[in-house]
């Protein structure tokens, strides 16, 4: 049954869920992971509907370590279905360096994602001539396909004096490894993204019109964390920086009249009509309890998506 109308949009809608993702597969069935508020491990839902997510039972199908790596800070999984076979990427620590943060790779051949065998592939693998890639705290990594070519694109830190987060990508040989040496999108150019830390984080990527649009959140995860943007043409050469337009103010922030603070780390898919939704994360309240890292309340939200005459998104919290 077709319960999209019961979806309720800019609230909080599964709580102490951040870094929130949802992938739609082909058969139409939805699964959503997330950030837990523990960051020890990786989560399921199953849903025949959007809205059937809410409630829908979660599943742990995979633990972090007891030590080595991968064994704390478990961030930002997303699933994804890639030549047959699932996979899920996401970042972790090292309980001996806990911000040893570095991208991993499950798979699971297995039909069913949640009852399935999930096999640790080890660390995302670089191209050959590329010495750069994950040498550094590297977290958040997507993956999306154009013309037939997969991308990755990741955040990764670089030390110049504190060290900044900026945004990568690089084509991809298998699931497993990156086929071309790494090309840097954006680098935290404005005041908006350098509030606490200077950072561009969290990417996402929605097609629309020929064009690849591509969002990231900036600054500290508190109020003041915010989402940019980036626009490529699709026939453009993606691995060329100078394809992508970035947006000189961010394209969604904060808004204390309707409770929402620090919006951002989003994934979009569709509703049952094929319509474009966001999903994002954000707090209900302003002020933070403790370290804003470690505080569980950030909550998945969803947001409609609609685009303006030219083609581009509208993000709107007016339903």
């Amino acid at each position: 049954m077709n319960d999209s109308k019961q979806l309720k949009f800019n609230e909080p809608w599964i709580l102490q869920r951040a870094d929130p993702y949802i992938y739609r597969h082909t058969d139409g069935t939805y699964y959503f992971t997330a950030s837990i508020p523990d960051y020890d491990g990786i989560v399921l839902r199953r849903s025949d509907t959007l809205a059937g997510l809410k409630d829908a039972p979660e599943t742990m199908i995979w633990k972090k370590h007891e030590k080595g790596i991968m064994s704390i800070h478990i961030w930002a999984p997303e699933l994804h279905y890639l030549d047959g076979k699932w996979y899920i990427y996401f970042s972790g620590g090292d309980v001996d360096d806990v911000w040893e943060i570095r991208p991993y790779v499950l798979e699971c051949r297995d039909e069913d994602p949640i009852t399935g065998t999930w096999v640790e592939k080890g660390k995302m693998q670089r191209a050959k001539g590329d010495i750069f890639s994950f040498e550094a705290f590297s977290l958040d990594a997507t993956v999306f396909e154009n013309k037939g070519k997969y991308y990755y694109v990741w955040a990764e830190k670089v030390s110049v004096g504190p060290q900044i987060s900026n945004l990568y990508i690089a084509e991809m040989e298998s699931p497993c490894k990156l086929k071309t040496v790494q090309v840097m999108l954006t680098t935290p150019d404005y005041d908006w993204e350098r509030v606490g830390f200077w950072v561009d984080e969290g990417p996402a990527v929605i097609h629309h019109g020929g064009k690849i649009f591509l969002t990231y959140s900036a600054s500290e995860t508190g109020p003041e964390y915010c989402m940019g943007m980036l626009t490529a043409d699709e026939d453009s050469d993606l691995l060329d920086p100078r394809s992508w337009t970035k947006e000189r103010y961010p394209v969604l922030t904060s808004d204390p009249a309707r409770g929402i603070y620090g919006p951002g780390h989003n994934s979009f898919t569709t509703d049952e009509e094929g319509n474009p939704i966001m999903c994002y994360h954000a707090r209900a309240k302003e002020e933070i309890v403790g370290n804003p890292l470690y505080n569980p309340d950030r909550h998945a939200m969803l947001m409609r998506i609609r685009f303006d005459e030219t083609g581009r998104p509208i993000f709107s919290y007016e339903d």
